[in-house]
Formats: C-alpha cells, sequence, structure tokens
C-alpha cells in the first residue's frame, strides 16, 4: 500500500490526468446528452482543465511552497527562495484552471487557461533537459515522468481543445430543424 501511494503521489501529474480520462468516460458514458456533439469533447476537456490544470497546480503550489525542502530533494536541486515563486505561478494556473473548467465558458477561455501552462511547462521541460545535459541530474523529479508530462500535456490540452472547438462548429453547422430530430432520435 505505502508503494502505491508513493507512486501515486510521486507521480501526481500522470496520476491527475488519468484519473480525468476515467471521469470523463464515466460522464459521457452515463448521460444522456453522451450523443450530442460537443458533449463528450466538452466532457474531456472540462476534465483536463480541473485536473490537469487546477488540480496538479494546486498540488504543485502544495509541494512547493508547504513542503520545498522535500520537493527541492526530489528534484535534486538546493532548497531556493524561488521555490515559492513557483509556487504562487502554480497557484494562479490552478485558479485559471478552476474558472475555465465550467461547461459555460468560451473556447477562447479554455485556450487562454492552457496556454500560461503549457508556457510553463515547456520551459520546465526546457530547464529539466539542461540540467540533465549539464549536471547529470537524473534524479526522479527532474528526468522521471515530470520530464514526459511537461512535454506532452500541453498538446494533449491543445488537442483535446481542438476537438471540443471542431465538435462545437459541428453542431453549429447542423440545420435547428435536424438537430432537433437528431437530439430526440438520440434520447
Amino acid at each position: 500500500m505505502t508503494v502505491a501511494i508513493t507512486l501515486i503521489l510521486s507521480n501526481m501529474t500522470v496520476t491527475l490526468f488519468i484519473v480525468g480520462l476515467i471521469t470523463a468516460a464515466i460522464i459521457s458514458l452515463s448521460s444522456r446528452h453522451r450523443h450530442e456533439p460537443g458533449f463528450v469533447s466538452g466532457a474531456f476537456l472540462n476534465q483536463f482543465l480541473l485536473l490537469s490544470v487546477g488540480v496538479s497546480y494546486a498540488y504543485n503550489f502544495v509541494m512547493h511552497s508547504v513542503f520545498g525542502a522535500f520537493t527541492a530533494k526530489v528534484i535534486g536541486w538546493a532548497q531556493s527562495p524561488f521555490q515559492l515563486e513557483v509556487a504562487f505561478a502554480s497557484l494562479g494556473f490552478a485558479v485559471v484552471g478552476f474558472i475555465a473548467f465550467s461547461r459555460k465558458r468560451s473556447l477562447l477561455v479554455k485556450f487562454l487557461a492552457l496556454v500560461g501552462p503549457a508556457v510553463f511547462l515547456w520551459g520546465d521541460a526546457a530547464g529539466h533537459i539542461y540540467q540533465i545535459a549539464t549536471t547529470g541530474n537524473l534524479a526522479a523529479g527532474n528526468a522521471g515522468s515530470i520530464l514526459y508530462t511537461d512535454i506532452l500535456l500541453p498538446f494533449i490540452g491543445f488537442a483535446l481543445l481542438w476537438w471540443h472547438g471542431a465538435a462545437v462548429r459541428r453542431s453549429d453547422a447542423v440545420p435547428e430543424r435536424d438537430a432537433v430530430a437528431w437530439s430526440e432520435a438520440a434520447s
């Protein structure tokens, strides 16, 4: 049990991403709206915004502020006052992720909620790669799953946004009478 908890907590970005996929699938499969254009894609995008942005960055805030010395050790760095700055940047991204999570938010708001974290993560990945190349830092928090999620999660977030935008545009292109008939047939 201890090993499982350690694995989950030390790979929180992967854990939250997987929980988001499972949650979105459950929402999609259990809803009567599952056949509506944009519903499934919206469920996956919103769960990504909630968990991979909101909760993940709230977790990052706690780890870099409350457990800063531990987090620095996991990354292979010395404790630094800059960790508190990273913590508050993470808190800002968390708040934006929670705000953008609502189905009622526009695609622009959702896009903006993905842009800041993407820049942060890709910059973070570049820093990890630089540390690997120049100092041989292969610590789990520098060269482990965090490096891969720093690179891949923004691409996944933008792919989900594109999928949802395309689904919404398709549903807007369906004439109203066809949309009503299609909706009634799906229920």
